[in-house]
């Protein structure tokens, strides 16, 4: 068996072979996920706590079905339900869980290398990064790579194109550094306040023309704008934005008609990509999330892996 490693902190790190073992591990849960009762006892007796310090709809619920699918008794704690609204530091937050035995610990937190932090702290658990500041968001990169390479059929030297804020927005990196290891041509368009240079030398070709960037596209993704930053005047509006980059049918007919749609969630209709692409044949954003699951009970499986106790 391919090593993954104790913990999934990013995809930076990740070889070519150990993605593929990942997705390919993924590949057996989807059918579980389709039976009429989705349970198995592989991570029976094992204790996960989702341990989510930044708003979550998608990533959080996905984690909770994927550690209860696989029987493990699953714990949410959220921001709000902490005593971190009382002065608690992370550190201490950190040592009361650890006090609790957990064996894996699902994290995501605003501040960049947060899980990083818990690793460091917590060396006998298995950390998983739910996605950190302004870094990384492994899981969905590969659930993102699973949905290509099931539509696609390959994820090998493909053109993938980012549409949006990819500046403040984690899933672009994780894909870039998952995307690079197959050879993919990759390209990032948006306004030029956030299609910044940092990309160029990550391999990425920077685009401020949102047709010239889509022409010849495999894959489109639509990167959700922070419009909660707007304070910080990266873009003047997101009405102006919409003029310049929302991703429309007309763009998609004219530039790449054949292109999978993909986005990672939530988006703004109308404003980062039109109703009749996101819900057009092309659009893969339901199929996203049902790999998601799947993908993140593999990401729990292969790291407790070597703890495992038979199941009876």
């Amino acid at each position: 068996m391919v090593n993954v490693g104790q913990h999934l902190l990013g995809i930076e790190s990740l070889t070519k072979e150990q993605i593929v073992h990942y997705l390919d591990t993924a590949e057996s849960f989807i059918e579980i996920n389709e039976r009429s009762i989705k349970k198995v006892p592989t991570l029976r007796g094992k204790t996960i706590i989702n341990l989510f310090l930044e708003p979550s709809t998608r990533t959080r619920t996905s984690f909770e079905i994927a550690g209860k699918r696989l029987s493990a008794d699953t714990i949410n704690i959220s921001a709000s339900a902490s005593s971190i609204t009382k002065g608690e530091t992370l550190i201490d937050t950190v040592l009361t869980i650890q006090a609790m035995n957990p064996d894996l610990i699902v994290m995501r937190h605003a501040f960049s290398g947060a899980p990083w932090l818990l690793a460091r702290e917590l060396p006998e658990v298995k950390i998983i990064n739910a996605g950190d500041g302004l870094h990384e968001h492994p899981s969905q990169a590969l659930l993102d790579a699973l949905t290509m390479r099931r539509r696609l059929g390959t994820l090998e030297n493909l053109t993938v194109t980012f549409v949006g804020d990819a500046l403040r927005g984690r899933v672009a990196r994780s894909n870039i550094f998952l995307l690079r290891n197959f050879g993919c041509k990759l390209r990032i368009v948006a306004p030029p306040a956030i299609a910044v240079d940092e990309f160029k030398a990550m391999g990425v070709e920077i685009y401020y023309n949102l047709a010239e960037a889509l022409k010849g596209s495999d894959v489109v993704m639509s990167l959700r704008m922070k419009n909660e930053y707007l304070k910080d005047f990266f873009v003047p509006d997101l009405g102006e934005y919409s003029e310049h980059y929302c991703i429309t049918s007309k763009l998609i007919k004219e530039n790449c008609p054949d292109a999978l749609i993909l986005a990672p969630g939530p988006y703004i209709r109308g404003v980062e990509i039109s109703s009749d692409v996101i819900d057009g044949v092309k659009s893969a954003y339901a199929e996203q999330v049902t790999m998601g699951v799947a993908v993140r009970m593999a990401i729990m499986y292969l790291l407790c892996a070597g703890t495992l106790e038979e199941s009876n």
